[in-house]
């Protein structure tokens, strides 16, 4: 009987390769071939970088391009074809690992994979591996509470601006990924809401030139870094 492989959707983390679990680290050694999404304009990868380390020297990397497009026919074609080219690993019998930065259950390209990977072939033996989000590395880097007692924890994308901040109410606490553009509104959602005095932003955390951004405001004087989030309170 012909073997079947098996995906494994294996969050790295934020960027420290040590934040890397113990369980991700087994799987990433063992695999036969290492998928990662990257952009159609180049084949870096951050996800692979922080996971060479644990990467078998025989294993295969393969990049599978993600077109930064809003054409929705073009974006939903690459991904059919991305979920093509894992199934065709998984029918050889490998062993086929994809790296995703984070978790792969938060804003993560894996969802896309997983959703196609259902459709193409429903029968894909497939085990995700959960990963240290950007958002509790930064809070314990900066030694700072998410949440305690009843409160409540808002996790949303900036890339929009503020509209989910002013959304919701009945909340204490805010984590913001991707707050590198339209941070003026974001700024003023923040406020309104009663978070900004106590927000803090880091940029690249637990990578090489990591910050720590204690003003709001001078986010809107910098150049914008996709890798910048923030945290924030009442």
């Amino acid at each position: 009987m012909k073997k079947t492989g098996k995906l494994f959707g294996v969050g790295v983390g934020p960027g420290d390769p040590e934040l890397i679990t113990v369980k991700a680290v087994r799987v990433i050694k063992e695999a036969d071939i290492v998928f990662t999404a990257a952009s159609s304009k180049n084949k870096y990868s951050l996800a692979v970088e922080i996971a060479s380390p644990y990467i078998a020297p025989e294993a295969r990397i393969e990049h599978l391009g993600f077109p930064m497009t809003k054409d929705a026919g073009e974006v939903e074609a690459a991904w059919i074809a991305n979920a093509k080219q894992i199934a065709a690993a998984l029918e050889q019998g490998l062993t086929a690992v994809f790296l995703t930065l984070g978790d792969p259950t938060t804003y993560s390209t894996f969802g896309y994979v997983l959703k196609k990977m259902k459709c193409i072939k429903p029968d894909a033996d497939i085990e995700t591996i959960p990963g240290i989000t950007s958002f509790h590395a930064a809070s314990a880097r900066l030694n700072r509470i998410l949440v305690e007692g009843e409160e409540s924890l808002l996790v949303t994308s900036g890339a929009f601006g503020g509209d989910k901040i002013r959304q919701v109410k009945q909340v204490e606490n805010v984590a913001i990924v991707k707050a590198y553009k339209n941070i003026t509104d974001i700024n003023m959602a923040l406020k309104d809401g009663g978070f900004h005095a106590n927000g803090v932003a880091v940029s690249k955390c637990g990578r090489k030139n990591e910050e720590i951004i204690e003003s709001l405001d001078a986010l809107e004087t910098r150049e914008p870094d996709y890798w910048t989030l923030i945290l924030a309170s009442k």
